[in-house]
């Protein structure tokens, strides 16, 4: 017969061992928890691979068809941990859409945008980067395309890891040129395409910037800074949707719709302008309801903006997913041709299931490390509300618009992050430009110490370095690692 101490003995040991448990457990959580979508992107990559070794010609399927299915789902994967983030995070930083909601719009239009406007037909060599007649065998083409394959997805893995959005694009164009001079040396390069990409590096970014700042400047001077903010929203805001709405109209008729229809920049425009009038006399009388009732203030506006802002997001997305799938897939593509003919082609069509890695791949990538991209651009590098964020959207449009006209390769990325650069910088002279013009705003700056005053600054100068300084690197460091994986496959397999 146990006695109470011994009863009370016992309690206390067995409360000690539930507590040990307990720390086991919450221990365990904590280990697991970041394991976990690694572990879901192991298990599409699987997928990928084996999907592969069933779709592709059962009389030629060999392993290297299914690695390279393999590391194209990783590659997809990756581009949408890191790129898509680009088109939310100025809609999630604006608190337009929560992250769930942005995830769960940029998985569908990012998909939609592959599968149904996806180009049909891809330069396996991205866009004339090197000349596959240069590579005398078609095995070496093979190793070439896996090399460039591998080495732009641990890039933009690495680049996400630190939290630098880079452009994809970009990615790829290294690691192909970087696979090309090992196989083929220098000459197999085409350097005035490369010379014109390098131009992109900075054009892209700065006039991203400088039309997202325009946008911006005159969404202040002729809605903000009124006396009656919410007439002027009513006259102006429908005018700044239908711009929207040409600008995207115009931009998915030329870059989203061409496996559908090929369109001239002209004809694009025109379409552009046709809705850009209509949305304009369909949202008129819905801005006007909508506004009814709203006290005048800077607040009340935020609500007329959001709805747009979520359109662009979306539609923003469709056009990313018909255009950067291919970054994903070309090299994938590539391989499976020259697996499958011998051979290797300038150009080649994506097979389907080629096409459904890629999209899927995305959606998996957004979803499992997304949010800490869509963090950066959204809220960390300057403050975004949605008016601002708006601005980055159209900027995002108008900018591709710009660039297919004057025949420049730009890239998505730099772009909208140089379009929330340049919301960021015009915000920091505008608001010192209006305390300088007042004499308490005079005396307030003078009193300022220069430390506090770099503390005040609007755009967080350290993600600014580490962003421009990944750009910069991004295809010469894409370009040596591709180089390093072609040598070290052609030694093992050789």
């Amino acid at each position: 017969m146990s006695t109470p101490h011994k009863d009370a003995d016992h309690l206390e040991t067995l409360d000690r061992d539930l507590h040990r448990i307990s720390h086991l457990e919450s221990a365990g959580h904590y280990i697991a928890r970041p394991m976990v979508a690694p572990g879901i992107a192991l298990v599409f990559m699987v997928i990928a691979g084996l999907g592969a070794a069933l779709l592709f010609d059962p009389d030629q399927t060999n392993l290297i068809v299914v690695a390279a299915a393999v590391f194209g789902a990783y590659m997809a994967i990756n581009i949408g941990a890191n790129d898509v983030a680009n088109n939310m995070g100025p809609a999630v930083g604006a608190n337009a859409l929560t992250m769930g909601g942005a995830i769960l719009i940029a998985a569908i239009f990012e998909s939609a945008g592959a599968l149904l406007a996806g180009g049909d037909v891809v330069s396996t060599i991205s866009k004339g980067i090197i000349d596959p007649s240069g590579i005398a065998d078609a095995q070496i083409f093979v190793w070439a395309m896996m090399a460039a394959l591998i080495s732009s997805a641990l890039w933009v893995n690495l680049a996400t890891w630190i939290g630098a959005p880079v452009s994809t694009t970009h990615s790829v164009v290294g690691g192909v040129m970087g696979a090309g001079i090992a196989a083929a040396g220098f000459a197999a390069v085409n350097w005035p395409t490369m010379s014109k990409i390098a131009a992109s590096w900075v054009i892209s970014p700065v006039l991203g910037g400088v039309i997202a700042a325009a946008f911006l400047a005159f969404i202040k001077s002729r809605i903000i800074y009124q006396d009656d903010k919410i007439a002027a929203a009513r006259r102006w805001v429908p005018v700044l949707v239908g711009i929207m709405s040409a600008a995207f109209a115009a931009y998915l008729a030329l870059k989203g719709l061409k496996r559908i229809v090929k369109i001239d920049i002209q004809t694009a425009l025109l379409i552009g302008l046709a809705a850009g009038v209509l949305t304009y006399f369909i949202t008129s009388p819905l801005i006007r309801r909508q506004s009814e009732g709203l006290e005048n203030r800077n607040k009340s506006l935020k609500t007329l903006f959001a709805l747009p802002l979520v359109f662009s997001a979306a539609l923003l997305s469709f056009a990313h997913g018909a255009n950067d799938v291919a970054n994903a897939v070309g090299p994938l593509a590539a391989i499976v041709h020259a697996s499958e003919f011998g051979n290797f082609a300038a150009k080649v069509a994506i097979p389907s299931w080629v096409m459904i890695i890629g999209a899927f791949g995305i959606s998996f990538g957004l979803f499992l490390f997304g949010p800490k991209l869509i963090r950066m651009v959204g809220s960390q590098i300057t403050k975004l509300n949605p008016m601002r964020a708006y601005c980055v959207a159209l900027s995002a449009a108008l900018t591709v618009i710009v660039a297919s006209w004057l025949g420049l390769p730009v890239s998505s990325t730099h772009i909208a992050v140089g379009g929330v650069f340049g919301v960021g910088f015009f915000r920091e002279w505008d608001a010192e430009r209006r305390l300088r013009k007042s004499a308490q705003g005079r005396a307030i700056e003078r009193r300022i110490a220069p430390e506090e005053r770099r503390r005040r600054k609007l755009v967080r100068r350290s993600h600014f370095l580490t962003i421009i300084a990944a750009w910069v690197i991004t295809v010469p460091a894409a370009a040596l690692l591709s180089a390093v994986i072609f040598l070290a496959l052609n030694a093992v397999v050789g």
